[in-house]
């Protein structure tokens, strides 16, 4: 089309050649692939110069649109890559999310006033492409997919109590000591894992509460209620203020990765390249490490 344009508005199939950087040979078989692709004759040609058919003139008032319309399209899509504008759909688990992913987003609509943003909240892997999701923050080791991941931060898994819990109980020195203690289950899993001489560890207490609530786990355990194994971010400000203290950390699991995870595409959109840029820039997800 563009070949068939330049030839019509300049007359000739060398001029237009030389505008598209092309062989006049090269412009002249686009021209006569474009013909035969519409099964009409567009341009009348002599020795001397080239005419529009009656065909060819309707057909280049329509095509002049279509190309301007590209290049408009292509105009907003090198804009979009430059410049975040947009909705940005954003996924984390509900704890993480609230504490630590919402002022980044807060911080990212400040900075950019062309985006919306959406942030979704779930204890679960949620599917991006069928969920409509851009990005995802996920704490822990990834499944192989075709998402692509980018590593922002790491997790502890540690063990805590009350300092007063600790005064009247006595802090284990090992992880078998626990089932001596009264604990405090978070989660679904019972049993807790540790590291010894390159080994695992597993230890079933038998817990006098149980929860789904890290924020209940907490709580209690700050009451004195005994030893409870959380996330460490879930945990970071009773430890910063004391009223919780970490206990068997020689005995803890490697460090959990925590990574954004966005599907896999050639070219990075400019809302998303500048969520990540961003948490790297005022965030710092490294919790105990």
């Amino acid at each position: 089309m563009q070949a068939f344009v330049a030839v019509a508005d300049l007359q000739g199939f060398a001029p237009a050649a030389r505008k598209l950087a092309l062989s006049p040979s090269a412009v002249t078989r686009l021209v006569a692939g474009l013909e035969e692709h519409l099964g009409a004759r567009l341009l009348q040609r002599t020795t001397r110069n080239v005419a529009l058919t009656d065909v060819g003139a309707r057909y280049l008032e329509r095509i002049r649109r279509i190309l301007a319309d590209v290049e408009e399209a292509e105009g907003s899509v090198q804009a979009e890559r430059s410049r975040p504008n947009g909705r940005l759909v954003v996924s984390a688990p509900v704890g993480f999310g609230r504490l630590h992913v919402s002022p980044v987003v807060s911080a990212y609509l400040s900075r950019y006033p062309d985006v919306s943003c959406e942030l979704r909240l779930a204890d679960r892997i949620v599917n991006l492409v069928e969920d409509g999701v851009d990005l995802a923050v996920r704490i822990g080791h990834l499944a192989d997919s075709s998402l692509v991941a980018r590593q922002v931060g790491a997790m502890r898994r540690i063990v805590v109590a009350s300092p007063s819990y600790l005064k009247q109980h006595g802090e284990p020195k090992a992880p078998e000591a626990i089932v001596a203690h009264q604990t405090i289950q978070f989660g679904a899993t019972a049993d807790w894992r540790f590291v010894r001489d390159g080994q695992e560890l597993r230890v079933d207490p038998a817990p006098r509460f149980i929860t789904n609530s890290a924020d209940a786990a907490i709580e209690h355990a700050e009451q004195g209620g005994g030893l409870t194994r959380v996330m460490a971010y879930q945990a970071a400000s009773a430890i910063k203020h004391g009223r919780l203290k970490i206990v068997l950390a020689e005995f803890e699991q490697p460090v959990l990765p925590v990574h954004i995870v966005y599907p896999t595409s050639r070219l990075l959109s400019a809302k998303v390249r500048g969520f990540i840029d961003l948490v790297a820039e005022i965030s710092d997800w490294r919790f105990g490490t």
